[in-house]
């Protein structure tokens, strides 16, 4: 779930750039150089530096040992060589978890499923270096804010990213891709622009999500 219209992160004072194309930067790390753009492949690395302090940078740090991190979700990448019409589906995981849920908000379990497979390729333990936690990648605030005690749990994950989801398709009176579009840029970005944000990872993430609901509900 990434917020397209920021500008920053307060976690870790991680800088969060966007830039005119929609390409996107992340980094805690203090430079004199000028900010620089994400390689298509986004690759942000987390380690600790010699303070103690966990950074998070897109220069591979050369004498400490460190995780890679995919910054953004699974599908935001515009520059992305999945072919989404054609990328296997993830037809079994968490099939009781997200009928529940399906159900319990009233929200289309296909859809459910499409947007577990742009967020985080349902992998449940999933973390953006801006806190986005789990299957459907919940921030902290929001999790909160949902009654999610731990984001990385997948019940909790996926009952929480359905009530938002379902919230957001209620705020955009049903339309799907206006409540996609403010599941990952924020339903502020969606309701300035009188649609969808004109972000190439959010105009990105909303083709791909379709692609994937379409897909799912044809299994």
């Amino acid at each position: 779930m990434a917020l397209t219209q920021a500008t920053s992160a307060h976690a870790d004072s991680i800088q969060r750039i966007v830039h005119p194309d929609g390409r996107v930067e992340f980094t805690n790390v203090k430079s004199k150089a000028q900010p620089r753009a994400s390689s298509k492949n986004e690759t942000v690395y987390r380690y600790t530096d010699e303070h103690g302090v966990v950074a998070y940078s897109s220069q591979r740090p050369g004498n400490a040992a460190f995780d890679v991190i995919r910054f953004h979700c699974y599908a935001c990448d515009p520059e992305s060589s999945v072919d989404w019409y054609n990328t296997p589906l993830f037809l079994t995981p968490f099939e009781r978890e997200i009928r529940t849920a399906a159900a319990e908000f009233d929200v289309d379990p296909a859809l459910v499923r499409a947007v577990i497979h742009a967020e985080s390729a349902f992998n449940p333990k999933a973390v953006s270096p801006v806190g986005a936690q789990g299957l459907m990648q919940l921030m902290p605030g929001t999790a909160r804010e949902l009654g999610v005690d731990n984001p990385l749990e997948a019940t909790q994950n996926i009952r929480g990213g359905v009530d938002y989801l379902a919230r957001m398709i209620k705020r955009f009176n049903g339309d799907v891709r206006m409540a996609t579009a403010a599941y990952n840029a924020g339903p502020g970005a969606v309701g300035r622009y009188k649609g969808i944000p004109p972000y190439a990872e959010t105009k990105a993430y909303v083709q791909r999500v379709g692609i994937l609901h379409q897909r799912y509900a044809a299994n």
